[in-house]
């Protein structure tokens, strides 16, 4: 078993303290934290002079299907004309293309510091053994550390929004309605059968669940997924009252908000996550507190497609564990964990002027790290202790960022965006070093994505048109409705 002591960094240590001491690696652990002059006779030695040393950041919500879509997301989509509008980008898409886009996200993760995230990835038109199976393998590869959840729904949007169908006619009425989504039954016997036969050790990349939307899954497809994240001790995460339209919607439908329906349901648990949670009432926050639930606030897809601005201070203060996603590479245009952990500090002070009430620092990067991983169902990731993970994010300590150095924390925050990083670990093993990804041949990579991109958008000819002429129908809808009033 080999060992490693990492000397001459400074490090972050618990209570946000910063300390030059050497870090003792192995078995994929923290074993000791020893003073900086200590060495270990059978260990190899890791010169980190120079070097400031975090946990690697955690990745609380993204979807790495959103890889070969970058850049295909209207400047003026919100998040209804996106899911209707860009539906054609996962059409026609092989297992080697859902492989290919787990590598590349991965790959975006690990340049910006991320060393964990939890996946939900979309498979048209539902998920299949070898599809989740061939995600799975491609984070285990390439060393990352993931949840990998399929998002499933059994529902289009045209049926989980009441009155949307109405307002279409004609060939694109039919077009729409004719539209479907597999039985939830099947679906959830799939996810099962996957989860059965998981290809990877579930110590690093481990399954999940993901039913995508409440409005968009029937009470007993949720229900089902409920019982297997019971049953399996799985995460199960859905995006949660990311835009008002959703609560409109939920009060119409079910005379309640989102998380009174879920909750009435007996859905909400310590396996429980919300993706976004912008629109969410002080009863729904002391709901998803009362069951130890979580919220991963995504700030860059909430400014970007014009969600809102979550409530973190308010959540944080109900008891709600609290972790930092970045979405998707397309709704989000980058998967930069330090930015949004930036943008999860520098919103709550536009607020409020009163700084009692701001997301300081601390607990930006708290929840960018032990928060998310909580989500996850990781208990020892996230932070520098012993018997933690050796999850370790290796920062330039002569860059620009950090001179003069004075409050080092407060600077990773507010002002890395990446460019420091030098070297990431994770589970002990080097997998960034010398401005290059040492598990996979990222040329390659981008030769394979361009070829995949180039391929699906003339494949989806016919889909594309059908999406942009259904998002402006949608468009209407959304502007029509999300004036109604929340009870």
């Amino acid at each position: 078993m080999t060992k490693t002591l990492i000397q001459g960094a400074q490090v972050l240590l618990e209570n946000d303290y910063f300390d030059t001491v050497s870090l003792l690696i192995e078995n994929k652990h923290i074993s000791a934290i020893l003073p900086a002059d200590q060495t270990v006779a059978d260990a190899q030695s890791l010169d980190a002079t120079n070097r400031i040393i975090i946990p690697g950041l955690v990745n609380g919500h993204t979807h790495s299907h959103g890889a070969l879509a970058r850049g295909g997301v209207p400047d003026d989509a919100i998040l209804e004309t996106f899911l209707s509008g860009c539906a054609w980008f996962n059409l026609n898409r092989s297992h080697d293309d859902l492989a290919l886009c787990a590598q590349l996200s991965a790959v975006e993760l690990i340049r910006k510091g991320c060393t964990s995230c939890f996946d939900l990835f979309i498979e048209l038109p539902g998920p299949t053994v070898e599809g989740t199976h061939a995600v799975a393998e491609a984070y285990h590869n390439i060393g990352m550390r993931a949840v990998v959840a399929p998002m499933i729904a059994d529902r289009t949007i045209y049926q989980a929004l009441p009155g949307l169908l109405d307002r279409f006619d004609g060939a694109l009425k039919d077009a729409v309605a004719a539209m479907t989504m597999p039985d939830w039954d099947h679906t959830l016997s799939v996810c099962e059968n996957a989860l059965r036969a998981w290809p990877v050790p579930t110590d690093r990349v481990k399954p999940g669940i993901g039913p995508t939307i409440p409005l968009h899954c029937s009470d007993g497809m949720t229900r089902g997924c409920a019982d297997l994240s019971e049953t399996q001790d799985i995460p199960l995460q859905t995006h949660l009252a990311e835009t008002r339209l959703q609560q409109v919607m939920a009060q119409r439908k079910f005379g309640t908000s989102l998380t009174e329906h879920l909750n009435a349901l007996g859905i909400l648990s310590h396996r429980f996550s919300g993706a976004h949670g912008v629109w969410l009432s002080d009863t729904e926050m002391t709901l998803l507190a009362q069951h130890n639930a979580g919220i991963s606030h995504n700030p860059m897809s909430n400014l970007r497609l014009g969600s809102g601005i979550a409530q973190t201070r308010q959540l944080a203060d109900a008891g709600v564990t609290m972790g930092i996603g970045t979405d998707a590479s397309n709704t989000s245009d980058g998967q930069n964990m330090f930015e949004a952990m930036r943008l999860a500090a520098m919103l709550s002070r536009a607020q409020t002027m009163d700084s009692d009430q701001w997301v300081r620092t601390s607990e930006a990067f708290d929840m960018a790290t032990r928060g998310s991983a909580r989500l996850m169902g990781f208990d020892n990731v996230g932070q520098i202790a012993v018997g933690w993970a050796a999850d370790l994010v290796f920062l330039d300590q002569t860059y620009c960022h950090y001179t003069p150095q004075r409050a080092i924390l407060d600077q990773i925050v507010l002002a890395e965006n990446g460019a420091a990083v030098r070297e990431v670990m994770i589970a002990g093993h080097m997998v960034f070093a010398d401005n290059h990804i040492l598990t996979m041949d990222e040329a390659a990579l981008r030769a394979r994505a361009t070829a995949a991109a180039n391929r699906i958008t003339h494949a989806n000819d016919d889909a594309r048109t059908m999406n942009a002429a259904a998002a402006e129908v949608v468009k209407g809808f959304c502007l029509r409705h999300c004036s109604a009033p929340l009870s």
